[in-house]
């Protein structure tokens, strides 16, 4: 028997039913706001696989052209690997659900979402979020919800939630929350330079739209729930982890505290590579197994971080809590990209490339759910191997690249006035070396290489991630925490936050929260927020010194864009049939042409002499004969009473007898023939459109402009 929950989120209906569908899964619901629905099962496997190390959560979520009443793109009409949309989409949903699983329970779980409905407005991104919750919360997985999730805009200053596709194009604000009762647990998006106090007042608006959603969750849990399945956690024995900490003794300190990466996890290992022979002469290989040692460590170290933090105010590489890495910029690094930065904040580096193209080269793909189908500008993120000093499957780009990328883009492309400067932008930002950040890092060096490409962004763009180090108390409430500015690598580890926010000078343009805490109260979070504007605003001043604005010239090896007006009834002859004609023009001119529909013509040449051609070409194809202008033409036909001339292709008039000449002429031959090419004037055009021409009128203005030369 189904079970139904309807609930009221900003101006549209909630509704949330189990029972229906999907009843062999552990735990299922449909999430509908319109015509929008999916479906989200969560099934929990019964037993952990031997020698599982760690949790393995898989979220998987995928929209079906079906929904949409359309058929998938591509050749085999079937949909295929995920999307970019799909696996941002995915990762938002895993975020939030993944700190709420009992540590130390290592059973495989699936979260799987499924598009059914997609009416084009209502974006079902938010809903798979609040779907996995009620999902688990219904089922018998052990998990510590419930969550709340929506979309929060603002228009014309007021905040909105879950706004439709047409009041998003309105909106300044782009942000994806998930809340918990007074709690933030994460949030993802982009704002054109919102304030400090009004990203602050967002939060708590998405928080207080959340409260309906977890109540709705708990009452449809008290009707529908299974119980609660037994559970085993697979922990480090006691007496192993007691022993192991003897042996370390006060030894954990003084390795951690190596100012330099490499050198801190050297002395770390050759510690844990001495206590674990000991261990193991005690206990026993059969017990002293590589997960005991992993985990025991791991324990050990944040551990021992923490204490550093919170009990003698120290950080591993000896910088104050709100204190930036040195940092170090160049521009104009690499000589045949069409921008390019270098980007260094300590032992993090990124080097980035920015590329104009034509707008030909915008990405397109498949939307089903409404919203652009095509992106101008693009950034790609790519973390090498070698960037953290290991080996490892060299392949594509992976889901954190994919939404690392995604956060670095959305932070800059507030700032680039697309309509104003008609390109296809793509930057790539390639780690070179990663301790902590890297997509913050992505974001001051894609800056950096769009303004040395002479794309003309409103203001530079900066981005920071903060840290947290929390205790609780006995009522599960803070009682202590340390905030941490520029957060590295083991920080992010073994500490309880990542909030990375990306802005300008006035403002911020993009923002992600990842935290390891069950919730993040308000006044935290005012607090980092804040943290990270005086950071913000310090990198910016560092990368200003070496560029504070876009370049004034594009690079030599960048497209020129010229852009023409035609009629767009000339379109057509300009293209000709089956492309003859614009592939002759491109053809002599090496230039890249694009037509709109409303006439506009774009030519792209990294050429001067073929932008000449190209325009040329164009306008002779195009080009309208007007009144009081002179041309030259070509004697395409003769008559008794005059001749006609081909002004320009397919456009002719007729340059009657007596405007031949300023004599009397007898005969037309006398003076033209046929293929002469000839001076004439437009002298009037009449209501059906037929031209007159003449060469008498051509010659005496000629003879003007000699007399007034000499």
């Amino acid at each position: 028997m189904s079970e139904k929950i309807t609930i009221q989120v900003g101006t549209n209906p909630l509704h949330l039913e189990t029972g229906k569908l999907a009843k062999q899964a552990d735990g299922a619901v449909t999430v509908q706001v319109g015509e929008t629905i999916v479906i989200v099962a969560a099934v929990a496997a019964t037993s952990a696989k031997p020698g599982q190390e760690f949790f393995p959560l898989t979220v998987d979520y995928r929209e079906k052209a079906a929904a949409a009443g359309k058929f998938p793109g591509g050749y085999f009409k079937r949909e295929g690997r995920p999307t970019e949309k799909e696996i941002l989409t995915s990762r938002v949903i895993d975020r939030p659900i993944r700190p709420l699983f009992p540590k130390g329970w290592y059973n495989e779980v699936q979260v799987q979402s499924i598009l059914l409905s997609a009416d084009g407005e209502n974006d079902p991104d938010v809903l798979s979020i609040l779907g996995a919750s009620t999902a688990l919360m219904v089922s018998d997985i052990p998990w510590d919800g419930p969550i709340g999730a929506l979309r929060v805009g603002r228009v014309n200053g007021k905040f909105i939630a879950n706004p439709t596709h047409a009041q998003m194009e309105q909106s300044d604000l782009d942000l994806i929350y998930v809340g918990r009762a007074n709690e933030h647990l994460m949030f993802e998006g982009s704002a054109k330079e919102i304030s400090e106090t009004d990203f602050l007042a967002a939060l708590d608006f998405g928080n207080q739209m959340c409260q309906p959603m977890i109540q709705a969750q708990k009452e449809l849990a008290a009707r529908a729930a299974k119980p609660k399945r037994a559970i085993s956690l697979n922990l480090v024995p006691d007496e192993i982890l007691s022993e192991a900490k003897a042996l370390v003794g006060d030894r954990m300190v003084p390795a951690l505290l190596n100012p330099q990466k490499l050198e801190r996890e050297a002395a770390v290992n050759a510690l844990t590579t001495e206590v674990t022979q000991k261990l193991t002469e005690r206990f026993g290989v059969e017990k002293v197994t590589e997960f005991v040692v992993k985990d025991a460590f791991y324990s050990i170290q944040k551990e021992t971080v923490r204490s550093l933090i919170l009990d003698r105010n120290k950080r591993m590489d000896g910088r104050g809590f709100d204190q930036v890495r040195p940092i170090s910029c160049e521009a104009g690094v690499l000589p045949r990209a069409h921008g390019s930065s270098l980007f260094c904040r300590g032992e993090t580096q990124a080097v980035a490339l920015a590329t104009l193209g034509t707008t030909e080269d915008s990405q397109e793909f498949d939307s089903y759910t409404g919203g652009a189908s095509e992106k101008q500008f693009i950034l790609h993120y790519n973390f090498p191997n070698f960037s953290v000093g290991e080996t490892g499957r060299i392949s594509g780009p992976g889901r954190r690249e994919i939404g690392h990328g995604a956060l670095a883009e959305r932070s800059l492309e507030p700032m680039i006035p697309l309509k104003e400067f008609p390109y296809a932008i793509r930057v790539t930002c390639e780690i070179m070396e990663s301790n902590g950040s890297t997509s913050m890092a992505s974001v001051c060096g894609g800056s950096l290489a769009l303004m040395d490409a002479g794309v003309p962004i409103r203001r530079p763009v900066a981005g920071i991630s903060i840290g947290i180090c929390a205790e609780y108390n006995d009522q599960k409430e803070i009682s202590r925490y340390q905030l941490l500015t520029d957060i590295i690598g083991w920080e992010d580890a073994f500490c309880d936050m990542d909030c990375k926010l990306a802005g300008t000078e006035k403002g911020i343009t993009g923002f992600q929260l990842d935290l390891k805490l069950r919730g993040l109260p308000h006044k935290q979070m005012s607090e980092a927020v804040e943290r990270a504007r005086i950071a913000r605003l310090h990198i910016l001043g560092e990368m200003g010194k070496v560029l504070s604005e876009s370049r004034k010239e594009l690079s030599k090896y960048a497209p020129r864009i010229l852009t023409l007006k035609i009629n767009p009834e000339k379109i057509g002859a300009l293209i000709g049939p089956g492309g003859k004609n614009i592939k002759k023009i491109v053809d002599e001119s090496g230039c890249e042409i694009n037509i709109e529909d409303d006439g506009t013509v774009m030519i792209y040449s990294v050429s001067e002499e073929g932008m000449k051609i190209a325009r040329r070409e164009i306008e002779k194809m195009t080009s309208e004969i007007e009144v009081g202008k002179t041309y030259r033409g070509k004697v395409v036909s003769i008559k008794e009473f005059g001749c006609f001339v081909e002004v320009f292709p397919g456009q002719d008039g007729l340059c009657h007898i007596s405007e031949l000449a300023n004599f009397r002429v007898k005969q037309v031959e006398d003076i033209v023939k046929m293929g002469d090419e000839i001076a004439v004037k437009c002298i009037g055009i009449d209501d059906k459109g037929r031209v007159r021409l003449s060469r008498r009128a051509a010659m005496e203005d000629r003879d003007k402009e000699m007399a007034h030369k000499g």
